[in-house]
C-alpha cells in the first residue's frame, strides 16, 4: 500500500514480515518512483525478503502513456522490473483519475490507457484496482475484453483521495483543483455496490474501500468477493512496528473466523453461500 519514500521500507518490511508468517497476500504502492526514477527502490524491496503467499507489484494507468512529449511511460519492461523488486506473482494497475483530476499538476490524459493494459495483460497476470471510486460492470467487461484477469474494485467508503488531494490543492492555493476535490468528494460506487456489479464477469474480485474489520472481510466474502483488502488501519500497526502489525491482522483472522462461527461457515466457501440482508445506503442503490 505504500512505497517511494524513506520511512515506507520499515513500513512494508513490517506488513511483509507479518502477511508472510500469517499467509496473507500484500500488495505494495506504486511503484513509479522506483521504476522511472529510480528513487528509494529498497522501500518495495524489502517485500522480496519475505515468503508473502501472493505478492502485487503496482504501477498507475496514467503512467502507462505519455503526459507530456517526451515523458517516459511504464512498458513491459519497467512493469516488469517492477515485478521483479518485489518478487510479485501479479501486477496490479490502478486507476487513479480522479485523484489526479484534484491534484495540482495531476496527470490528466487518459487517451490509450485501456490499449497499454491490454499489452500488459498479454505479458503478466494483471489486475485493475480502482482507488476509492468503484468499479462498474461496464468498465469491468471492457478490462475483462482486454486481458485482464482480476478486479480490486476500492469503492467508496475508504480513503476519498479527492478528499486527500483537496486539502493539498487548498495548501498550494490551486483553487480550482480543491473546488473540484470538494465537488467530487463522494464521487464513486460504494465497495458492497461495485462487488456486486462485477462479480458476475466471473473473475477474482478484491473487495476494498471501507474494510476496517474482520466482519467486513466475511460482508465482502459472502456478496461473492474472492478475497477483501484493507489499509488504514494496517498502516497505522505497520508504522508502528512489527508486533503491532501481527496482532492487527491477527485480530482481523480471528474476526473473520468469529463471523464465519457465527454463520454456521465451515470454510470460505461455505461463507459465500451464506445469505445475507442489504440495508442502509446500499440497499436503494440496489434498487435502481
Amino acid at each position: 500500500m505504500t512505497g517511494g519514500f524513506p520511512d515506507a521500507a520499515k513500513i512494508n518490511d513490517n506488513l511483509a514480515r507479518a502477511a508472510a508468517e500469517l499467509g496473507i497476500a500484500m500488495g505494495v504502492g506504486s511503484e513509479r518512483a522506483a521504476v522511472l526514477k529510480g528513487q528509494y527502490p529498497e522501500s518495495y524491496a524489502c517485500v522480496a525478503r519475505h515468503a508473502v503467499p501472493l505478492k502485487f507489484a503496482n504501477i498507475g494507468a496514467p503512467q502507462l502513456i505519455p503526459q507530456a512529449p517526451g515523458d517516459r511511460v511504464v512498458g513491459t519492461d519497467e512493469a516488469r522490473a517492477a515485478m521483479e523488486l518485489i518478487g510479485a506473482d501479479v501486477l496490479a494497475v490502478h486507476l487513479n483519475f480522479l485523484q489526479e483530476m484534484v491534484q495540482p499538476g495531476g496527470d490528466r490524459r487518459a487517451k490509450g490507457c485501456l490499449e497499454r493494459i491490454s499489452t500488459l495483460a498479454k505479458a503478466f497476470p494483471v489486475l485493475v484496482k480502482e482507488t476509492g471510486a468503484g468499479l462498474s460492470a461496464a468498465v469491468g467487461e471492457s478490462l475483462r475484453a482486454h486481458g485482464v484477469r482480476a478486479f480490486d474494485v476500492s469503492g467508496t467508503g475508504g480513503t476519498s483521495f479527492a478528499a486527500v488531494e483537496y486539502y493539498r490543492a487548498l495548501d498550494q492555493g490551486a483553487d480550482r483543483e480543491a473546488r473540484v476535490g470538494k465537488t467530487f468528494w463522494d464521487w464513486g460506487i460504494p465497495s458492497p455496490v461495485s462487488v456486486l456489479e462485477v462479480v458476475p464477469l466471473g473473475l477474482p474480485v478484491v473487495a476494498s474501500g471501507g474494510v476496517r474489520s474482520g466482519l467486513d472481510v466475511a460482508r465482502a466474502i459472502a456478496l461473492g468477493a474472492t478475497a477483501a483488502g484493507t489499509a488504514g488501519g494496517v498502516l497505522r500497526a505497520a508504522s508502528t512496528g512489527f508486533e503491532e502489525t501481527r496482532t492487527e491482522l491477527e485480530s482481523l483472522v480471528h474476526e473473520l473466523k468469529v463471523a464465519m462461527f457465527l454463520t454456521g461457515s465451515r470454510t470460505v466457501d461455505e461463507l459465500r453461500r451464506a445469505p445475507y440482508v442489504v440495508t442502509g445506503e446500499t440497499r436503494p442503490w440496489l434498487r435502481r
